[in-house]
């Protein structure tokens, strides 16, 4: 073989150095892969949920008051992500809704807002969901920033809820968990851009 068919001779060290580089730049994509970021919360891209995997469908952004206080920033995680609201209420797959809370929220607060939500997401079914959105509002507590606090729907079974990942109960009913979802993702949210966000829009 001629010298000019030869290929160029690299030294090991700089082989190395170029796969370390290689694989540096792999797991940074894997890592922005692997979750999104509002308001500097982060949120993985998946969860696993009863053996199935739920995907992250949009982060919104929740502000109190005409002073647009910034309260957490809730992500929807769901089993094929869409932009249609309906078809995440309606569905019979799991749905989660995170909450990470970047203000401090007392549970009178907490309460108050749990009122307005079912009163503006189910005002015809307040008479039956009674019981079951007090036993909600007895089990909230005062949520500190940097803490979070997950819901997620079990068709046939509920709702589940938790706070920093420990479960602190189950409220029964299909019609409840119908009734939560429709506080974030029905047609009078707590702000728009909350929905906005929450359904694949920006997170603002």
């Amino acid at each position: 073989m001629s010298t000019s068919m030869r290929a160029p001779f690299i030294p090991l060290p700089a082989l190395a150095a170029a796969a370390a580089l290689l694989l540096c730049l792999c797991v940074a994509s894997v890592c922005r892969a692997a979750g999104r970021e509002c308001d500097g919360v982060s949120f993985p891209q998946q969860v696993q949920v009863r053996g199935k995997t739920l995907t992250l469908n949009g982060l919104g952004l929740r502000k109190a008051t005409f002073l647009r206080i910034k309260v957490y920033v809730g992500a929807l995680y769901v089993a094929h992500p869409t932009a249609d609201a309906n078809a995440i209420i309606n569905s019979r797959d799991p749905v989660e809704i995170d909450l990470a809370f970047v203000f401090h929220a007392t549970a009178g607060q907490f309460r108050d807002a749990w009122e307005e939500g079912f009163k503006r997401s189910a005002p015809d079914k307040l008479p039956q969901l009674r019981s079951r959105i007090t036993e909600l509002e007895n089990r909230t507590t005062a949520v500190d920033s940097g803490q979070r606090v997950s819901f997620l729907r079990i068709p046939g079974v509920g709702v589940q809820f938790a706070l920093d990942g420990v479960v602190q109960g189950t409220i029964p009913g299909d019609d409840f968990g119908t009734a939560l979802l429709g506080i974030w993702l029905g047609p009078s949210p707590p702000n728009p851009e909350l929905r906005t966000g929450l359904l694949g829009g920006p997170c603002t």
